[in-house]
């Protein structure tokens, strides 16, 4: 075994517990196993199938990377797999590659082709499908570097709105499981990656720029990082120094893929009390939780978010995307915000397919997509209602569809920024023809003739500038 010695020991020995409810339930710990794509004709043996596309899956996790672990896989209905909303958010799906794509795979099986050629192509087909959407890379803040007069890029961090910085420590480079759907799959494959390697960066661009006052920790999944990593991230944030930090959001999956984390894990209580410093030190502390269907919130799932909210006072705000195939139906997602809601989880986000990896297997028109939100809104309280969507997070900004309407004889969808790169962008509304088929913001075209959408011509100039600013730093550096 590696030993990191730079993690105390009593955080690495210290063994599991089994957890206890407030009711006397008792939840025994189940320590974290993951499957691999190696693993996948073991997984379907384990469950009595011999799954006729079983190279299909195969030849899909070469390209998207795959990891499942033993808490997912009791969540599935194996007598119907092929149809589990849970099974197609982990499990590779053949279709998520085109019927060329998974022929020539087979072909370079068929002549022996070597791991370089095969991995070329991989690369090739990766490449090619959009891997960093919405002009993530533009989002990479620079720091004044301390010895040189010069700035220098800061590759775990992103800066994209005015109030809101994201980190991506490089403990945090994984998941518990990844989804089909991931739009950082190229992250999760070693290329491209927003990696920061450690906290003191963060720490010095916090305070040189008192205007942010969130911070969002992200991945990955932060919550596959030890409680020392998390204290030497958070702990600072709570001085005088850096009052300006008011909120610190952790997006994570980890209530539903992996919830052990909450209550068994050796350092689970330390997690829990550092979050509850948190909240003692005055700072709001968000839980982003993603949750796709209303099948992975398990018993162990709620006791989880229930310790998190009343132990840790963390608020738990749920969001995923729509995707045919998982949560196309709006009964599923009314169902999901009223468990949520149940829960004392607040639904947040509602988003929509992004444009990256296999999205013509997911996609959903966003003509669909207005009608799913509007129809799930129907089916429950106002309480549901907090729900923001269907919602683009495309490199202009977030914008959501707020409906169809017909203006001076012509159909439109009618849009609003929700966030935007240019913060005066905020709540802006305009519009754009209505197209059945479309399922992005650039498949759309504006209304009333008009040439170019209103933020067009002045996002072009701040990408180019950030453009030239990181390329020239990274000519210093």
């Amino acid at each position: 075994m590696d030993i990191n010695f730079d993690v105390p020991f009593d955080t690495l020995f210290k063994p599991a517990q089994d957890w206890t409810t407030p009711s006397g339930i008792v939840i025994p710990h189940r320590p974290f196993k993951k499957y691999l794509r190696t693993d996948l004709a073991a997984v379907f043996q384990s469950q009595g199938i011999m799954d006729p596309l079983l190279e299909e899956r195969e030849i899909v996790a070469q390209v998207f990377p795959f990891k499942i672990n033993a808490h997912i896989i009791d969540q599935i209905d194996w007598s119907n797999y092929e149809n589990d909303p849970i099974f197609q958010l982990t499990f590779p799906q053949p279709d998520m590659l085109l019927p060329n794509e998974i022929e020539h795979m087979k072909q370079l099986k068929k002549d022996n082709a070597s791991r370089e050629l095969v991995a070329a192509y991989i690369s090739d087909l990766r490449s090619g499908k959009n891997p960093a959407p919405a002009n993530q890379s533009a989002n990479r803040p620079l720091l004044e570097d301390d010895h040189e007069d010069s700035t220098i890029p800061c590759d775990g961090l992103q800066h994209k709105y005015k109030q809101i910085v994201l980190m991506f420590h490089k403990n945090a480079q994984t998941c518990h499981a990844y989804c089909t759907y991931c739009f950082r799959f190229n992250q999760f494959t070693g290329k491209d990656k927003f990696l920061e390697p450690d906290e003191h960066r963060l720490h010095k661009y916090l305070k040189s720029h008192t205007e942010i006052t969130d911070v969002l920790m992200t991945g990955g999944d932060p919550a596959t990082m030890k409680v020392d990593v998390w204290k030497r991230t958070i702990e600072p944030l709570l001085t005088p120094e850096f009052a300006h930090i008011r909120t610190i959001r952790i997006g994570t999956k980890a209530l539903t893929y992996h919830p052990y984390r909450f209550l068994t894990d050796p350092d689970a209580d330390e997690l829990i009390s550092l979050f509850k410093r948190v909240k003692q030190a005055g700072k709001h502390i968000a839980i982003m939780a993603h949750f796709s269907h209303y099948n992975e919130i398990s018993d162990i799932t709620k006791e989880a978010a229930r310790r998190l909210i009343e132990e840790g006072g963390c608020v738990i705000r749920t969001q995923a995307p729509i995707m045919k195939h998982i949560n196309d139906k709006p009964e599923i997602w009314a169902k999901n915000w009223q468990i949520q809601i149940a829960n004392g989880m607040i639904p947040y986000y509602m988003f929509v397919a992004r444009d990256t990896g296999p999205q013509h297997y997911f996609e959903v028109p966003l003509a669909k997509t207005l009608w799913l939100y509007q129809e799930a809104r129907k089916m429950g309280s106002g309480l549901s209602h907090t729900v923001r969507g269907p919602s683009m997070s495309s490199g202009p900004g977030k914008i959501t569809i707020l409906g169809k309407e017909n203006v001076a004889g012509e159909d439109v969808f009618v849009l609003k920024f929700l966030q935007g790169r240019n913060p005066h962008w905020c709540d802006r509304v305009f519009f754009a023809k209505y197209d059945e088929k479309a399922s992005w913001i650039h498949e759309l075209v504006p209304a009333f003739g008009k040439k170019e959408f209103f933020f067009e011509e002045e996002f072009k100039c701040i990408l180019e500038s950030r453009s030239k600013h990181y390329n020239d730093a990274m000519k210093d550096s």
